[in-house]
């Protein structure tokens, strides 16, 4: 048939990645740039290999959920302690857990979600001013941070953003300016309260963590856009992967898709309006494992 993709592994090995992924990062005009543009298939280098693809088949779906923490009563000695120990078992088994009543104001996420899709859906030429792979950018715009060294290129578009006391204000794209620069004040409170509780929930004292792992100095925002796929079966918006940093505060919108891993089963985490997804990430875990081991002191 005409057109089609042929997902053999040796048409999938034999292809030339390099000059296509050149070619679409020097358009500067991301994923949404080829949505727009009215391809009825996706290009080769969205195309996952055909061993991910039928390794995803063997994969089992539970019904396990993912904890939902209401931290309206935080202040409540007691109920403080039930909020310490449910963030402390979802942090052991899942290391996810989702957050409720966290004091942000629906106004404030929902305008988030707005300022990227405002900042994504813009004129192109406005956006292509913020791409760039230059890791030293307080903002940018890009396409796979990964393009050149994945072995599949995800569909999504991505807009970072450095938040830190030396911000200047006027570099942030000013479709998303204020927005952002609200959600970032909110987040960073709610930040420094997780590591209280998870402070707490290893029987340290509430500022134990965050005096080490001094978060409040600064935090990395980074917006994931998706636009409409002509070919969703074959490609993901993210490939499987963990979390490099300390903590994640996830806000997303109200469409499924996302899922954890847990004990090779797949969880779903539900949309739930006006909640945060929070991920326990990579390096807090080792962190927290080696101070343990090798500096037991260091933490009391």
């Amino acid at each position: 048939m005409a057109g089609k993709i042929d997902l053999s592994a040796d048409a999938h090995q034999l292809f030339d990645r390099m000059p296509m992924l050149k070619a679409f990062d020097e358009t500067k005009a991301g994923v949404k740039g080829l949505a727009d543009s009215g391809l009825l298939q996706i290009p080769k280098i969205f195309v996952r290999p055909p061993d991910e693809l039928a390794e995803e088949l063997t994969y089992k779906k539970t019904q396990i959920q993912v904890p939902l923490i209401d931290l309206s009563e935080i202040d409540d000695p007691d109920m403080r302690k039930k909020i310490v120990e449910e963030v402390r078992i979802a942090s052991e088994t899942l290391g996810f857990f989702q957050v409720v009543n966290h004091g942000i104001p629906q106004t404030v996420l929902d305008g988030m979600i707005d300022g990227v899709r405002y900042f994504n859906e813009q004129n192109i030429e406005e956006k292509k001013k913020y791409y760039t792979r230059d890791s030293k950018r307080m903002v940018k715009f890009l396409s796979n941070f990964d393009l050149f060294s994945s072995k599949t290129a995800n569909w999504r578009d991505t807009l970072s953003i450095s938040i830190s006391d030396q911000i200047d204000r006027q570099e942030l794209p000013a479709s998303c300016r204020e927005s952002t620069l609200e959600y970032s004040k909110h987040v960073s409170i709610l930040g420094n309260t997780l590591l209280e509780l998870l402070s707490e929930a290893l029987g340290l004292k509430p500022d134990r963590l965050n005096n080490i792992l001094e978060c409040s100095k600064g935090h990395h925002i980074s917006s994931h856009y998706y636009p409409p796929c002509p070919d969703p079966e074959l490609t993901l918006g993210s490939t499987q992967h963990s979390d490099p940093g300390f903590l994640t505060i996830l806000l997303r919108n109200e469409i499924n898709g996302l899922q954890v891993l847990y004990q090779d089963q797949w969880v779903d985490i539900e949309p739930s309006r006006g909640g945060l997804v929070i991920n326990i990430a990579d390096l807090f875990q080792v962190l927290v494992k080696l101070v343990t081991f090798f500096f037991p002191s260091f933490l009391g």
